[in-house]
């Protein structure tokens, strides 16, 4: 779960880490008086899901109050565009107003979860303000690791460590110490699957501050964090996308697809939509609707897959185990009647009462092609696509 800039500066404030003075503000004249209260010369930032926010003109630098008001009210109430938004882009409800620092260097630090060691990683670099992507392509030299701990954290020295291959000044050596010591507290307090700091400054006085945060939760950990779920933006996410977290659905829309997958397994779902471009055409999302979904869940998946405008076929993909393939298919029927559905589909369907629910789909009048396996969804996938017009 993505959270905001200045939500995500509350919880580092909390834990002592050193962040700019800032507020946020809903309205052009709340954002007059912040900078007022701040001291005039500020910056304005826009508060969305989506990294690339200066590039796209949602970070101001500005001198007056005036001007604050100004830019916070040309950002209120458009949707911004990024290279991480897609070309609907996302609403900008709020601004934060941040102090302006006298800057001297600008450097990288992230904690992130490293799979292959089943550990938290803490990553940093002098080449702050750039995007680590770039960082680890073009100079992956500047970037240092450092892995955690599962049972006794982060060590001091280790801590040290980093702050020696980031090369603050040896006045801020303790200071830096301890603010990675304290970030790595809020990652794995807080079950983080993602804390950046970009950039990490470094002032005229010697001082080092966090002037940018970007936390992500893990979705799974939520129901140990009741405060922090309550920090989610719903209206940051694809409409289709906030359905399905109601539903308890784990899916992702993709741009630029035709192909609606629904699958059980999240492993399944990958390989299907790998099937899917071997067939010739892009998935037009991710969609898992776990092992253990009713046909309550499953109709309501079917309906947000009916709702993408992109989508012109739709190709099940199911191995019953728990969920039952009869009722998978009576979820379908049952969503497929109401919404009226013509679409074209391709169903395989293995596994626990699959013989019941590919009756139950062929009895159904739909426009349904019958698949033994994966591979043969695959061929029956490209005659469909071919009937339809051929690849994206």
């Amino acid at each position: 779960m993505n959270i905001h800039e200045y939500q995500a500066k509350e919880i580092l404030d909390k834990y002592g880490v050193p962040t700019p003075r800032a507020e946020v503000a809903s309205t052009a004249t709340e954002a007059k008086d912040i900078a007022s209260r701040i001291g005039g010369r500020v910056v304005v930032k826009a508060q969305v899901h989506a990294g690339g926010r200066g590039k796209a003109g949602g970070v101001k630098l500005v001198d007056t109050p005036e001007q604050a008001q100004k830019e916070a009210g040309a950002l209120l109430g458009t949707r911004l565009v990024t290279k991480q938004t897609g070309v609907a882009g996302v609403p900008v409800e709020k601004v934060m107003i941040a102090e302006t620092l006298d800057i001297k260097d600008e450097l990288y630090l992230s904690i992130v979860i490293d799979g292959d060691i089943g550990a938290p990683v803490v990553m940093a670099s002098t080449e702050g303000g750039m995007d680590i992507e770039e960082v680890a392509e073009n100079a992956p030299e500047k970037i240092f690791r450092v892995a955690g701990d599962p049972l006794i954290g982060l060590t001091t020295y280790h801590a040290r460590d980093i702050a020696l291959a980031l090369g603050v000044p040896a006045e801020a050596l303790r200071a830096t110490t301890k603010l990675i010591t304290d970030l790595y507290r809020v990652f794995t307090d807080n079950d983080c699957s993602l804390v950046e700091i970009n950039p990490l400054v470094v002032t005229e006085d010697n001082r080092v501050v966090a002037l940018d945060a970007k936390i992500t939760l893990e979705d799974d950990a939520l129901f140990r964090h009741p405060d922090l779920a309550r920090l989610r933006d719903g209206n940051q996410q694809d409409p289709l996308e906030r359905r399905a977290d109601a539903a308890d659905l784990s899916y992702v829309k993709l741009d630029g697809g035709r192909v609606g997958c629904m699958v059980n397994g999240a492993g399944l779902a990958m390989a299907t939509m790998d099937i899917t471009k071997t067939a010739g055409a892009d998935p037009a999302n991710f969609l898992d609707i776990g092992g253990s979904a009713d046909q309550e869940r499953i109709e309501e998946a079917f309906k947000i897959i009916m709702d993408d405008e992109d989508v012109e076929i739709i190709l099940v993909n199911l191995f019953a185990g728990i969920a039952r393939a009869d009722i998978v298919a009576q979820g379908i029927v049952a969503a497929a009647k109401e919404t009226n559905a013509q679409l074209p589909m391709v169903v395989a369907m293995r596994g626990t009462n699959a013989e019941e629910g590919a009756r139950i789909l062929g009895e159904s009048g739909l426009n349904i092609t019958a698949a033994p396996d994966l591979a043969g969804a695959a061929e029956a996938l490209k005659h469909k696509l071919l009937e339809l017009g051929g690849a994206n």
